[in-house]
């Protein structure tokens, strides 16, 4: 599992194609560089170790998807990036 985290430094969970907010929270499916929520709608854009919202990626879609949620994390938030994009709208 590693670890990514949203624009402003939010923890999230990575475990294979899947993502998770730090409190275990499902957030939805990785596909290449893009996050999905669970409804199918593009959540985010991966840029290194961040997750950020671009309206560019907007358009994109995938299938809905659903997993259970897992423990969370003891983590300690990251510092706010400069990085293109929005914070990505992920529950805590």
């Amino acid at each position: 599992m590693s670890h990514l985290y949203t624009k402003n430094g939010r923890p999230l969970q990575r475990a294979g194609g899947q993502l998770w907010s730090g409190s275990g929270t499902y957030l939805g499916v990785i596909q290449g560089r893009h996050v999905f929520d669970t409804t199918g709608q593009y959540a985010g854009t991966i840029d290194g170790d961040r997750v950020v919202y671009r309206a560019v990626d907007s358009a994109r879609i995938a299938s809905p998807s659903i997993a259970a949620p897992r423990v969370g994390l003891a983590v300690v938030p990251a510092v706010p990036a400069a990085v293109l994009g929005d914070e990505p709208n992920f529950p805590s």
